[in-house]
């Protein structure tokens, strides 16, 4: 199949690693179908957005449909939606609870269920979850559990997925992140977080692109998390 005839579907596109996704599948020929709460309308015929809180069932399945509407067909889900709120557990409120647990997690899987029966039917698919490398190794002056709890399960749900779908044909890989430029981090605060990293640096939204192309041009893995976080996963 040419490239000109796959279809991404990518969550929380309108802006750092989302907006990175959507132009680099797009120089690569796929067609996309885009979504966020503020994304803006496309002039792009082949780069459809959809508004809406992903977290929500219904606009989960309306984002699905716009792409099979449109183009036809699934190739790739990258479930990309996602909110960092740290915080003591004492201090978190149900209602940030809630909201962390329903654009992290619920996102994940009312778009994935969505998906899934197109792959199924196409007999190939690729699912992507970007993860945070906090859920491998926790750091003492970051009180992460929200991270943990709605990450931690979107990783868990990787390796089961990719058990579950690999009949099918269907991949389902994971992306688990440092510290990366990006809007969820305030620019001034990155100086001092390059100490997380043994490379002694921030990552950049290419350095995720080109691992998220890597997993899509890998059509023999499966179940991986790849963890592109200058390797503080193996250093601390």
């Amino acid at each position: 199949m040419s490239t000109a005839s796959k279809v991404l579907v990518v969550t929380g596109a309108s802006q750092g690693l989302g907006e990175g996704f959507v132009k680099a599948y797009r120089e690569r020929g796929w067609r996309v179908v885009g979504n966020s709460r503020p994304i803006k309308p496309s002039n792009d015929p082949d780069y459809i957005t959809v508004p809406g809180d992903v977290g929500e069932p219904s606009v989960a399945r309306k984002v699905v449909q716009t792409a099979l509407d449109r183009f036809g067909r699934i190739d790739t889900l990258i479930n990309n939606a996602g909110i960092w709120r740290p915080g003591p557990i004492a201090s978190i409120s149900e209602e940030l609870y809630r909201r962390v647990m329903a654009t992290n997690l619920d996102s994940v899987f009312f778009a994935t269920q969505a998906a899934v029966p197109a792959m199924q039917k196409q007999h190939i698919g690729h699912i992507i979850q970007v993860s945070t490398s906090l859920v491998k190794h926790a750091v003492q002056g970051v009180p992460a559990v929200l991270a943990s709890l709605s990450k931690g399960a979107c990783v868990a749900a990787t390796r089961g997925l990719a058990m579950e779908l690999a009949a099918d044909n269907i991949r389902v890989n994971a992306v688990s992140l440092g510290i990366i430029k990006t809007p969820l981090h305030e620019t001034d605060s990155l100086e001092a977080k390059k100490g997380f990293a043994p490379l002694n640096r921030y990552g950049e939204v290419s350095d995720v692109v080109r691992a998220v192309l890597y997993l899509e041009d890998s059509d023999f893995v499966t179940s991986e998390i790849s963890y592109i976080d200058g390797g503080r996963t193996a250093g601390h």
